[in-house]
């Protein structure tokens, strides 16, 4: 193709923060065929603390910052954002206006609606806010504005079946706008046990249990606390080891000091591999997920993982196969964790098959090849006049 005949597509998204949704985006556009598509990317600033210089620091993606386009909500910014954001389609002129995360999705097809340029409008839900983050008032709310931008969009593209079940349920949008596109992933190079501890300053033949993830109040870094406890209670010299931040940092400080010895507080680390490599499991506690990639990064890192069944968790890992699945309960992670501590064997074929499984059905290479087939879809495309292919890619 000309570059002048390429499917010219804006990619916005409110804050490349450590995190899913900016890890998928960056593996989009490191991977698109530059030929055929003019892929770029509009995106707010994010705090410091939140990891985007890690993302974007040594990534080959232009990007368009967006003032205003940030995590938190301020009418005045988000009315400047959402008319730069209405300026910028007018000038690029895209094909497809391709949003991410709530406020960008919002803002992102208000002003493709608003632009006039006639772009098809996708919008990817890497997870929902239907559970644990509002007030029956304001999740009500939510739902509405959800399901008035649902009806402005052509596509609805979830990570995962059952997190389209739960927004379908919720009455948001309509069965032939969804499509299921999982993550995609790309670890960097795993290295071995022994060096990964070393590195990390951790006994070589200590059991070493991981959480990677922000420490946010819909993660529960209170219930690992509590599941840390259990397991110390039976495994006295296990180690537990958190490989990133957030707000409730100082309050995990304070619950963990009478086990202080037993915790190691990484902070975020470009190496995440490095901590996958060094711990025995992989623990995620959440109350809420869409398709978490750290349980696809540890999974490609062979270590099994122990996670609460919720979200598409299921979709990642095979219950009994990949790892074990429980209830948001301590007590019944902590079991299971004690579990592949204690069976060698087991967690070694658990490990193995989860790599199997991620390698398989979480490359990056087919996250692309995914997206650029919905991208080749929609082309020309309204929400008036669809011009859809099949919904089942």
């Amino acid at each position: 193709m000309k570059p002048d005949s390429r499917i010219r597509v804006m990619e916005i998204i409110a804050r490349m923060n450590v995190g899913g949704p900016a890890m998928q985006v960056l593996g989009l556009s490191e991977g698109m065929n530059s030929e055929e598509f003019d892929h770029r990317l509009y995106t707010g600033h994010v705090d410091d603390g939140e990891g985007d210089h890690l993302r974007l620091r040594d990534a080959s993606v232009r990007v368009h910052r967006v003032a205003g386009l940030g995590r938190s909500v301020s009418p005045a910014d988000d009315v400047r954002a959402l008319f730069r954001l209405v300026g910028a389609m007018r000038r690029f002129r895209p094909h497809i206006v391709h949003t991410r995360t709530a406020k960008a999705g919002a803002l992102g097809r208000t002003a493709a609606r608003l632009s006039g340029v006639g772009a098809a409008r996708i919008h990817v839900f890497h997870g929902h806010l239907l559970h644990g983050y509002f007030s029956p008032a304001k999740l009500r709310l939510y739902i509405s504005v959800e399901r008035v931008l649902a009806s402005m969009s052509d596509r609805l593209v979830t990570v995962g079946a059952q997190v389209r079940d739960e927004l379908l349920a919720a009455g948001i949008g309509r069965p032939e706008q969804y499509v299921v596109i999982p993550p995609g992933v790309r670890l960097g190079p795993v290295p071995g046990r022994d060096a990964a501890r070393a590195d990390l300053g951790l006994p070589r033949d200590a059991p070493v249990v991981a959480y990677v993830g922000r420490l946010t109040r819909i993660k529960r870094p209170d219930r690992f606390l509590d599941v840390a406890r259990a397991v110390l209670h039976r495994v006295p010299s296990c180690r537990f080891i958190v490989c990133g931040d957030g707000e409730l940092r100082q309050e995990l400080e304070r619950g963990l000091e009478p086990v202080r010895g037993s915790f190691d507080l990484l902070g975020w680390r470009r190496d995440v591999e490095t901590v996958y490599a060094a711990a025995d499991v992989v623990l995620l506690t959440a109350d809420n997920e869409g398709t978490p990639l750290t349980l696809v990064e540890a999974g490609m890192a062979a270590t099994p993982v122990v996670s609460t069944r919720v979200g598409s968790v299921a979709e990642v890992v095979r219950d009994g196969h990949t790892g074990l699945l429980a209830a948001p309960d301590a007590a019944e992670l902590a079991e299971h964790v004690v579990r592949l501590l204690s069976d060698a064997g087991l967690s070694r074929r658990m490990g193995e098959a989860a790599r199997d499984w991620t390698m398989r059905a979480f490359g990056v290479e087919r996250l692309v090849s995914d997206t650029e087939h919905l991208y080749r879809s929609l082309r020309g495309a309204s929400r008036h006049r669809p011009t859809l292919e099949s919904s089942n890619i």
